[in-house]
């Protein structure tokens, strides 16, 4: 009898492993997780860190600000962080005694924390205590909530003044991808509102427009901002119902202040009445939120026809 249930014991084992490997792995996942939200911001990582959060999440830290907690985007809790801690010589969140907690797809973390903060000399440090749940969505554990409990800090937050004014000066990368997709984003949808001043306020002084695929007696390039204004100044009279937006793709560069776009183009020609339909590649290159440059690709003919200028 005794074989007999030892090997019915073994049997329970074995059948029970895998599920205790998977729990074992997940734990490992959320642990990471929350290891890695710290060292992705001292690392000025924010792409990779924004990646850890789900679509929405609350976010408490009402005890060490003393504002509410709020719903945020990964995008704006990364625009906040990369607006200063670049800013800082150095920071280091030390974590410890991390643990994790499963329940199906649900899971809740918990990390002690020691942040130190160095700028010009001055020094400020935070200590306290991470709470996170998490959830297994279709692209993996993802936090949904983030809440830390301050216990004791040292030095003077004064250290944020110069941080923040560092980073403002020169901006991470993150932030600097932002003013270029936003510099493309206010040129096209100018162009679709017919806002002319939103449109002139994209160009830097020495902008350059390249169109290597011009129709033949066109300009393959428009240099200056004034010219550049000049060229857009008839866009409200020629053009009615424009889209430039519904298909737009970015595609962002190693340089984060260039970025390859592509984008569908549908406008109502007014002097012709025919609809200008064009598929477009473009390159931008934007300095302190200014298009410098901006290379288009684009087929002639269809622009020809659009216009009226093969007739």
């Amino acid at each position: 009898m005794k074989p007999l249930i030892g090997a019915l014991a073994m049997t329970a084992a074995l059948i029970a492993a895998p599920h205790a490997h998977a729990t074992s792995a997940d734990e490992a996942t959320i642990k990471t997780i929350v290891e890695s939200v710290g060292l992705l911001a001292d690392r000025h990582e924010f792409e990779a860190l924004e990646k850890l959060y789900a679509d929405e999440f609350m976010l408490d830290y009402s005890s060490l600000s003393g504002a509410p907690a709020e719903l945020k985007s990964p995008q704006a809790l990364m625009t906040d962080w990369a607006g200063v801690l670049p800013g800082f010589d150095r920071t280091r969140h030390a974590l410890s005694d991390v643990e994790a907690t499963i329940d199906g797809d649900q899971a809740q973390a918990s990390a002690d924390v020691e942040a130190g903060h160095w700028v010009d000399g001055a020094y400020w440090q935070v200590d306290g205590h991470y709470d996170y749940q998490l959830e297994r969505q279709a692209g993996g554990w993802k936090i949904t909530s983030m809440t830390f409990t301050l216990e004791n800090e040292i030095g003077s937050r004064d250290v944020f003044g110069p941080a923040i004014e560092a980073a403002t000066a020169n901006p991470a990368a993150y932030i600097q991808r932002q003013q270029t997709r936003q510099a493309v984003m206010d040129f096209l949808t100018g162009l679709e509102d017919k806002d002319m001043e939103k449109v002139n306020n994209v160009w830097a002084e020495d902008a350059v427009q390249d169109m290597p695929y011009v129709p033949d007696g066109w300009s393959h390039q428009v240099v200056g901002k004034e010219a550049l204004i000049a060229q857009y100044a008839g866009w409200p009279e020629a053009a009615g119902a424009a889209n430039f937006t519904d298909a737009l793709i970015f595609y962002p560069m190693q340089d984060p202040q260039t970025v390859y776009v592509e984008f569908k183009g549908e406008v109502e020609i007014l002097p012709t009445g025919r609809t200008y339909r064009q598929t477009y590649g473009s390159l931008f290159h934007v300095e302190n939120g200014k298009i410098t440059l901006y290379r288009e690709y684009f087929d002639p003919r269809l622009f020809e026809h659009a216009f009226g200028l093969s007739d």
